[in-house]
């Protein structure tokens, strides 16, 4: 698809405004003749903000498929494991009613894959049907049935809560490493010419180094010339049985803006709990350890971070565009600071540093 943004015209602008209209956005009628103006682009970006998108009012793979998400509802579809998955909101009402009854159909990201497939099938052979996965009108009439509490704490969060608290160990383990962007889609440019995709490979390598050097086992989810899609390196991660991912990203947009953030999956029904914790660790270690300014840890949906099966966090140190901290990109001390504190997050997210401290 097209990358739709402000200014924009054509058939697929008014499908856009048809889907927001669906949704119940707001959009002025002068622009409803398939203009992508500014009634337009603000409900672009309210609606990405309520689905834990980066706000910025462009209608870009992401958004699209979440638009198109957002237009299904239980019992719009029969749903059952397919590849590739069914995805949408009909998808999350029926993870959450799993989880609900204690289920454990994952946490409620809105993707029909195998742990859905598993909890659908226990759930048909605890009610005497048969248990073939498939989510048609009797299924549907049977978690209904049930009166499931969906307000209630599901068993995914109480299984994920408590995987944090289970022995692990950095040494050993592989961790995914995503260097942001790629060539064909470079992210932000700093004032000094350095490109977001360039920064985020360098300090990925620097971190894959610093993670060997403690016994880990990093795994790059791109090379330095290649643009693999967000779910690509999703997809390549999930593959590797990472025991986390981390994404390499740098803010951008507002020169003055500085400082380091980091999210984690997590929209406004759900989250990851042990993304969440991985999050605050590095967020910690960023800002305590390098003295940047603390933005806090988030929850988002970026694809990195709901695709993903592991603990997965998106880290951005600091803003390419502000003068001063792309200035420090490009010092070999500051990164190698940066990849530091990445590690030892991570270390101590695996109880690698809390468990030699015990003994």
């Amino acid at each position: 698809m097209r990358i739709i943004r402000s200014g924009a015209r054509g058939r697929d602008v008014r499908d856009v405004q048809q889907r927001l209209g669906n949704l119940g956005y707001k959009i002025d009628a002068a622009e409803l003749v398939a203009r992508y103006g500014e009634a337009t682009e603000a409900a672009v970006r309210a609606f990405q903000q309520q689905r834990g998108l980066l706000a910025d009012g462009i209608v870009g793979p992401e958004t699209w498929g979440e638009l198109v998400e957002a237009g299904y509802h239980v019992g719009d579809r029969t749903l059952y494991l397919r590849y590739p998955y069914f995805r949408g909101d009909d998808v999350r009402a029926l993870q959450r009613r799993l989880n609900a009854l204690g289920f454990d159909a994952w946490r409620e990201d809105g993707i029909f894959g195998e742990h859905v497939n598993t909890a659908v099938r226990e759930f048909q052979r605890n009610v005497g049907r048969e248990p073939d996965g498939i989510v048609g009108p009797e299924t549907y009439e049977a978690l209904e049935r049930l009166r499931p509490d969906v307000e209630a704490p599901s068993r995914a969060l109480v299984r994920e809560a408590a995987s944090i608290r289970e022995p692990a160990s950095l040494e050993g383990a592989v961790i995914a490493l995503d260097p942001g962007h790629g060539p064909s889609d470079p992210g932000f440019t700093g004032p000094g010419g350095l490109e977001e995709f360039d920064a985020a490979f360098r300090f990925a390598t620097e971190l894959a180094q610093e993670l060997e050097r403690r016994g880990a086992k990093p795994a790059m989810l791109r090379a330095s010339n290649e643009n693999p899609s967000t779910s690509q390196r999703a997809k390549a991660a999930n593959a590797l049985g990472a025991a986390a991912c981390v994404s390499l990203h740098f803010g951008g947009g507002d020169a003055a803006a500085e400082g380091a953030t980091c999210t984690y999956f997590g929209t406004s029904e759900t989250f990851s709990p042990a993304g969440q914790r991985l999050a605050e660790l590095i967020q910690e270690e960023l800002t305590s350890r390098v003295g940047l300014a603390d933005l806090r840890a988030h929850p988002m949906a970026f694809a990195i971070l709901r695709e993903t099966r592991m603990p997965a966090v998106q880290a951005e140190p600091c803003f390419i565009t502000n003068e001063r901290e792309e200035r420090l990109l490009g010092e070999d001390a500051f990164v190698r600071d940066l990849a530091v504190a990445i590690a030892i997050g991570l270390e101590r997210f695996l109880g690698a540093q809390e468990t030699a401290e015990a003994s």
